[in-house]
């Protein structure tokens, strides 16, 4: 584990942790990727903050959801605050724009990765109150971004929370890239124990252990 800053995310709890050495500093839920959109296990740099973001949407998720829904409504692309960029590949080039109906909500937080998977709000506050979090299409949805862009921002004085707040706001891209990157571990375990020393289990949500059992116990 690398040494001061870490954002941990362990998938099967639907929590991230933000800590500082052996320090927690603090913690928040997550929505991670459902069943067959799998949350991959990796690391990565968290370079940088996206406010008011575009959404470029995935080319599958256009071939599956968006392009159906568009034959069957023409003005379904206005409806959703969307716009066609281009074509590609005899499929639309989607984005949907910044704004409070944005699928990625105010806030998102890039750490390059071959997944293409990035920390963003959401406009689905709901799915937070649910124990079990496993609804999105692999990215991580956070239930209190600003909280965390505070955090990353804190050594860039220009960026206070009334800043912060307005940029979220503004409904105009705007990337800021951290004077010292994060490093992101995203984990999945199904028990382990917490710095109070008590032992937590969490049910298996991608059957990853019985993947494992099956190799240990043939």
């Amino acid at each position: 584990q690398p040494e001061g800053q870490l954002i941990v995310v362990r998938l099967p709890e639907f929590r991230l942790h933000v800590v500082d050495g052996n320090n927690n500093l603090f913690d928040m839920d997550v929505v991670v990727g459902k069943e067959g959109h799998n949350t991959m296990i990796f690391t990565g740099d968290l370079n940088q903050v996206v406010f008011s973001p575009y959404w470029n949407v995935t080319p599958d998720i256009v071939r599956e959801e968006i392009w159906p829904a568009m034959q069957r409504d023409p003005n379904y692309l206005a409806s959703h605050n969307m716009e066609q960029t281009g074509t590609h590949g005899g499929l639309p080039v989607i984005r949907q724009l910044p704004g409070e109906q944005n699928s990625l909500g105010k806030v998102k937080f890039l750490f390059p990765n071959s997944f293409n998977i990035y920390f963003h709000d959401t406009p689905a506050k709901t799915l937070f109150q649910k124990d079990k979090r496993a609804f999105s299409h692999g990215c991580i949805r956070l239930a209190e971004p600003a909280k965390l862009a505070a955090y990353l921002l804190k050594t860039q004085p220009e960026w206070n929370e009334e800043k912060i707040s307005a940029a979220m706001n503004s409904g105009e891209e705007k990337y800021v890239k951290l004077k010292k990157p994060v490093p992101v571990l995203i984990t999945y375990y199904t028990a382990w124990v917490d710095d109070k020393g008590l032992l937590h289990f969490a049910e298996d949500i991608y059957d990853h252990d019985k993947d494992v059992k099956k190799k240990m116990f043939l």
